[in-house]
């Protein structure tokens, strides 16, 4: 699978102040029915998108893609159809102090930045909704005003995928050149030894 390669994303951060967002929250079952992405964003929060003032209901939100949320952000259920929804919703990166182990592996493997910071850089980015913010992959930086210039680590093959715009399957296929060549020399390596020992 392949998406929009992630290098620098700057938007306005969608805050979610609530703690212990599950995957059940993020997309109700009853929208588990499908195979594909397609349309999944309509149904992120469905279940708190039908009060207006939800922050995704908010015209600021409008084609946002950095969301910040309160502590362990993606707990539940393991289903990857919680990160094709908010990718599906134009999220490509989340940011919390705390972010559940299956979704954050789902996220970066779906095109999204999981973002872990630390509970100061998360208390002021969450005190600051729509603001606008700068997070820079290459640097490893988040750039607000309310923080600065705060650093984050992040997996390095995570990293490298969600900047390639591919996921695990497709880094492997754009190295098939160089998996052939290497089949192919240690086939004609073996091919000589053979030789060596039959003759």
């Amino acid at each position: 699978m392949s998406f929009e390669p992630i290098h620098t994303v700057t938007s306005p951060a969608v805050v979610l102040t609530t703690e212990h967002i599950d995957t059940d929250r993020i997309i109700p079952a009853r929208f588990l029915t499908t195979t594909t992405h397609a349309g999944l964003g309509e149904h992120a929060f469905a279940d708190w998108r039908t009060d207006p003032t939800f922050p995704f209901n908010d015209p600021r939100a409008a084609g946002a893609s950095i969301l910040v949320a309160g502590r362990n952000f993606g707990c539940g259920s393991s289903r990857e159809h919680a990160a094709w929804a908010l990718r599906d919703l134009g999220v490509r990166v989340v940011i919390s102090s705390e972010i559940a182990d299956i979704f954050r592996a789902n996220a970066g493997r779906n095109g999204i930045l999981p973002i872990v910071v630390d509970e100061d850089c998360a208390a002021s980015l969450l005190a600051n909704p729509f603001a606008e913010t700068t997070v820079d992959l290459e640097k490893r930086v988040i750039l607000a005003e309310s923080v600065g210039e705060a650093t984050f680590d992040v997996d390095p093959f995570t990293r490298e995928c969600l900047m390639r715009g591919v996921d695990q399957l497709g880094y492997l296929l754009e190295q098939s050149d160089a998996i052939d060549a290497y089949f192919a020399q240690r086939d004609a390596q073996e091919e000589r030894e053979a030789a060596t020992w039959n003759g």
